[in-house]
């Protein structure tokens, strides 16, 4: 592996983006960023970790932006829409973290944030519903109904925040250098391409 490695994970609720990166990390040796980004950002930010946890990957409204933009021409103060403040606070967060060394970052744009970074491994994970609603109803303890409803809603939600701030598309394959689908590669398998990946 290089001196200094960027790996990004994409993911589709319940794909186990979010488990192949913890693995990854206690592997490789370098920091995972998921919800700890929402601590460093919260740190740095002055806002509190649960005003970040509240807006987490969730969309935004060009409405919003567009008021708030537009205030100035009506002689009003302007300032900048609270989504937009707490994504520029991770994104900023985001980029020093990774100027800083190697890391592993989970979703919120990493792969667009971190688009110029050198050694960048960009990885998007997907599986079928089956899988990923089998995944969620364990761990939520909910029914396999309930569990669909919650892919389907944080995938929504995933890709609308991805799209308003990204210039491509979230999920396209064209947009990563790697796509897995766990539904029928598991975990284990995904882990290792990754690190294979690496090596070469």
């Amino acid at each position: 592996m290089k001196e200094k490695q960027i790996i990004t994970i994409g993911r589709e609720l319940g794909s186990g983006g979010r488990e192949i990166g913890r693995r990854l990390s206690a592997d490789l040796g370098i920091p995972f960023y998921d919800r700890e980004l929402l601590d460093e950002a919260a740190k740095k930010s002055g806002y509190s970790k649960e005003i970040f946890e509240k807006h987490d990957e969730k969309p935004t409204t060009s409405l919003l932006y567009s008021l708030a933009m537009g205030a100035g021409s009506f002689g009003l103060t302007y300032q900048r829409p609270l989504v937009l403040e707490l994504y520029l606070a991770q994104f900023n967060t985001m980029r020093k973290l990774a100027e800083e060394g190697s890391g592993i970052f989970i979703g919120r744009c990493a792969d667009y944030v971190l688009s110029d970074m050198e050694n960048i491994l960009n990885v998007f994970v997907h599986a079928d519903m089956d899988f990923r609603a089998g995944r969620v109803a364990e761990w939520e303890k909910c029914s396999r109904k309930e569990a669909e409803d919650k892919c389907r809603r944080g995938d929504k939600d995933r890709a609308n925040y991805y799209n308003y701030y990204a210039d491509h598309s979230w999920g396209d394959s064209r947009s990563y250098d790697l796509t897995i689908n766990t539904g029928k590669l598991g975990i284990d398998k995904a882990v290792e391409l990754i690190k294979s990946c690496l090596e070469e």
